[in-house]
């Protein structure tokens, strides 16, 4: 939508400062319609037809996001799948540069022509193999995923560089997060979206030049602009960024922990059944790490609540003065007790 907002190919109501949803999805249905190209042959409106109805089909998953299936070979490079048909009929560019260097031999042949998905299936396939060679290969291509965590190399932002047109309004995917993109006089620039970032009227842009996101904030017209309130903002984008990994593990489920026993995985298993397999041991960890800390509260307050050895004698006038203010104390420690 912000794509085809700056591109003036949709419109919203002047003064607009807030928009549901629903009204945008609204929005997006009337484009599509109204999109449908005029002069064309039979097969190619029959084909157009069969392409709408299927980007109306999946259109309500924009709410959450959508699920696309990146390789590693080339920057417009994707699985194609249902989702993709959007960006082909709203005829939007996709991009991601999370690619594999070609002069890294190794791992070029480890990762090959697989899509993500297809990827995490043979490293699991490849731990799970007596072939050495295959194991060596699976471990690399692990050691990649681990080492690319961003999902954009240099490799990959050279090749975006090159290949997005000056002025060229696209969808950048990273991170399960898809953001609008434009290059200006050979830069890259990311459209500024965190929540952090509302009342900053002047910071619209933040440049694309490194894989660590640490960007420069622009304006409108691409000039520098440091925000006003550091510390709001970054607050605003930690808590984007929570949003944001909230959704992306309803979306898709990583293969991140290491911890796992991938020998008790069973070959050819599905990415849906490894992503329950990984929530089921990431909820057992939780439950265990909570049952541990309750153990060691109880331990605490046992302690604290315990009466205390005395050590000596003492007279029968000085223990009647002092039972009082023990119990008291006593009393006081209990109800001081901390849970950890």
């Amino acid at each position: 939508m912000n794509v085809l907002l700056l591109a003036w190919k949709v419109k919203l109501p002047p003064m607009m400062e807030i928009i549901t949803a629903e009204q945008l999805m609204e929005y997006l249905g009337d484009y599509i319609l109204d999109a449908k190209p005029k002069e064309i042959s039979e097969i190619q409106r029959l084909n157009y037809e069969q392409n709408m109805s299927d980007a109306m089909a999946i259109l309500h998953k924009l709410q959450t996001g959508l699920d696309v299936n990146v390789k590693f070979t080339g920057v417009r490079v994707f699985e194609y799948t249902p989702e993709c048909i959007v960006f082909d009929l709203l005829d939007i560019p996709l991009y991601h540069g999370w690619l594999v260097d070609p002069q890294v031999a190794d791992i070029v042949k480890a990762v090959g022509n697989c899509s993500y998905n297809q990827l995490v299936e043979k490293i699991i396939s490849c731990k799970q193999s007596d072939n050495s060679e295959l194991v060596s290969e699976g471990f690399v291509a692990e050691q990649f995923l681990n080492n690319t965590a961003t999902q954009l190399t240099y490799h990959g932002l050279c090749e975006l560089t090159s290949a997005v047109q000056e002025g060229e309004l696209c969808v950048f995917f990273r991170n399960n997060h898809f953001s609008t993109m434009t290059k200006y006089k050979g830069q890259l620039y990311l459209l500024v979206t965190d929540q952090g970032f509302l009342t900053e009227e002047k910071v619209v842009w933040e440049s694309l030049h490194n894989v660590d996101g640490d960007g420069n904030f622009c304006d409108s017209e691409f000039h520098l602009r440091p925000p006003s309130d550091p510390e709001t903002v970054y607050r605003g984008q930690q808590d984007q960024i929570d949003q944001d990994y909230l959704m992306a593990l309803s979306l898709q489920q990583e293969q991140q922990n290491q911890e796992i026993n991938w020998e008790q995985i069973p070959e050819g298993i599905s990415d849906l059944e490894l992503a329950k397999k990984l929530q089921e041991e990431e909820d057992r960890r939780a439950s265990q790490y909570y049952q541990e800390q309750e153990q060691a509260a109880a331990q605490v307050q046992q302690v604290q609540g315990a009466p205390s050895v005395a050590s000596g004698r003492q007279s029968g006038s000085n223990e009647r003065k002092r039972k009082e203010p023990r119990e008291k104390e006593r009393e006081k420690e209990k109800n001081s007790c901390v849970l950890l």
